[in-house]
């Protein structure tokens, strides 16, 4: 449920492919492939945790493949710039993207056109999805579950919550909140989350909706407590319960969302694709690959198969949520 140019390039042993198909078939995989590297594209800048995801993934198929793989990083404008690179690349296998979900779902309202049609340009090959999304409450307000932060919000003419951007799924779950509770919380939408815990950790806001690892220093500081979990679980938090256990009924609270989704130019060979899908199953149970990993709260990914199914059934239950936020495209 989760919001720049080519920064620079990381040779790591391996090899890492993707390709989320919504169209099927493909050309016959090449003889011999993979013969030379594999290029990773990641549409966000070096160090966050799409780009670690791409690393650490594609160092685990490269070892298998006995091929290297390169990650460029060619961030800008909402994934735009990375992904529209990977839709005008040969159908070959050498070159792959690894994405969240914006790229294929979300941007089709939040710009005007894009360069590259979602549902034709790209095959998907294996998803990451999310886990919870915590919302945590701020100090001040004593809540320690979500009918105690509603509550909080009632009696209050207003209050706000911080989000990591306009058209994210913390922007949706306020907007979703509001209209479930007829609560009146302002989401507040922040460059990054690191100022937004300063604000929820100072008492300049009443909570913020983020990554339950970039909330733990307020978490440990005493100054917040998580109230609840948008979509699914947080194995960091087990006792934490999710939404949707404490009574919320709206369908976005029970969406999964997409952390790393390993997609493809459109016609790669499906031998190819499933190769890779295979690969990334694997990579979810290799511990060198998931202790790299450990500090992110995402599950290991799905084949190709539900992969599809997971995106045929969320992809259209987030334009809805995110279209009834009425943004203006850009």
């Amino acid at each position: 449920m989760s919001l720049d140019v080519t920064r620079r390039r990381l040779l790591v042993t391996g090899a890492a492919a993707a390709a989320l198909p919504i169209i099927g078939g493909g050309a016959r995989a090449q003889a011999g492939w993979p013969n030379k590297p594999i290029r990773i594209v990641v549409p966000y800048p070096v160090g966050g945790q799409t780009d670690m995801i791409a690393r650490a993934y594609g160092e685990y198929i490269g070892r298998q493949l006995g091929q290297t793989v390169i990650v460029e990083n060619k961030s800008g404008a909402g994934g735009i710039v990375g992904a529209t690179e990977v839709k005008r690349a040969a159908p070959d296998g050498y070159t792959l993207m690894l994405s969240i979900g914006s790229p294929l779902i979300n941007n089709r309202v939040l710009f005007k056109e894009l360069p590259y049609d979602p549902d034709k340009d790209f095959i998907l090959i294996s998803a990451i999805t999310s886990q919870g999304v915590p919302l945590v409450a701020s100090e001040k307000t004593k809540a320690t579950n979500l009918k105690e932060f509603i509550d909080y919000a009632k009696k209050s003419d207003k209050i706000s919550v911080g989000t990591y951007g306009a058209g994210t799924t913390a922007h949706m779950a306020i907007a979703e909140l509001n209209t479930e509770y007829g609560t009146n919380i302002e989401a507040v939408h922040y460059r990054g989350e690191a100022p937004m815990w300063a604000d929820v950790a100072s008492q300049s806001i009443e909570g913020g909706i983020g990554s339950y690892v970039a909330a733990l220093p307020v978490l440990q500081a005493g100054r917040g407590k998580v109230v609840g979990a948008i979509g699914r679980s947080i194995s960091m938090a087990p006792d934490v319960k999710t939404f949707k256990e404490q009574g919320a009924t709206s369908k976005l609270f029970t969406l999964r969302g997409f952390s790393g989704v390993l997609s493809a130019p459109a016609g790669t060979s499906m031998e190819i694709v499933k190769k890779l899908s295979d690969l990334m199953v694997a990579a979810g149970k290799d511990e060198k690959t998931q202790t790299a990993l450990s500090n992110f709260a995402i599950d290991k990914p799905v084949g190709y198969e539900e992969t599809q199914t997971i995106y045929k059934e969320e992809a259209p239950l987030t334009l809805k949520f995110l279209s009834a936020l009425n943004l203006t495209p850009q």
